[in-house]
């Protein structure tokens, strides 16, 4: 292939790549110039659409009044949050503007925080929310997460398994943080069902040596 990989490649090519003459998906993608021009022609539409949609979202922070509803300024908050994990699954370096996200996150959840002083209930409620917030952004760290998590993710439920046993061991470990007790005891069992059809003679080491971390993440 003449046509290089990115860099730092968004979801699309990453699951290309992910696929590419992998014989643990049931449709492994062959080397294709075609396609993987296809795949960071997808990529290269997302960032612009987010590079729009966040410019537009900041334009609605500059614009808030001092007085402004609180359903807005929740509505804000919400689509910035949205906003932080679109961004971890794009290709190009994200580091700026996740950040900037960040300082406005800050900036709105001061002033819901100023409004709910006296209410201990609220604020604890607020603290448990940005604890939550933070391990949420930090998994996004791990491009996996951001590509399960997406609302139109390309890893469906019969390329989990698959998946997961093509990545870093890093990797498995943040997105297993993702499922709860039982869907990680079902797709334990389809990671070694796969491997035991795929790969009886146990040639893919690597893959083989993630599956006590299924159990692990239990």
């Amino acid at each position: 292939m003449q046509i290089p990989f990115s860099e730092l490649p968004g979801r699309h090519e990453r699951h290309y790549r992910r696929r590419l003459d992998n014989p643990l998906f049931a449709r492994p993608a062959a080397p294709s110039e075609e396609e993987l021009l296809e795949a960071q022609r997808l990529d290269h539409e997302e960032l612009l659409g987010f590079i729009n949609e966040l410019r537009q979202v900041v334009q609605r922070a500059v614009e808030l009044k001092s007085n402004e509803e609180s359903e807005v300024i929740l509505k804000l908050k919400e689509d910035l949050e949205r906003l932080y994990e679109t961004s971890a699954g794009l290709a190009d370096e994200q580091q700026a503007n996740q950040e900037a996200i960040r300082q406005l996150l800050a900036v709105i959840m001061r002033s819901i925080a100023a409004n709910a002083a006296g209410d201990s209930l609220a604020e604890q409620e607020l603290d448990m929310e940005a604890q939550a917030r933070s391990l949420h952004f930090e998994l996004l760290r791990t491009p996996l997460v951001a590509d399960l998590l997406h609302p139109q993710s390309l890893i469906g439920p019969d390329q989990l398994a698959a998946t997961l046993l093509s990545e870093p061991a890093g990797a498995v470990q943040a997105a297993l943080q993702l499922f709860d007790p039982a869907q990680r005891e079902q797709v334990a069992a389809e990671a070694q069902a796969l491997l035991q059809a795929v790969d009886p003679a146990r040639e893919k080491a690597a893959a083989w040596a993630l599956l006590p971390l299924f159990a692990e993440a239990g």
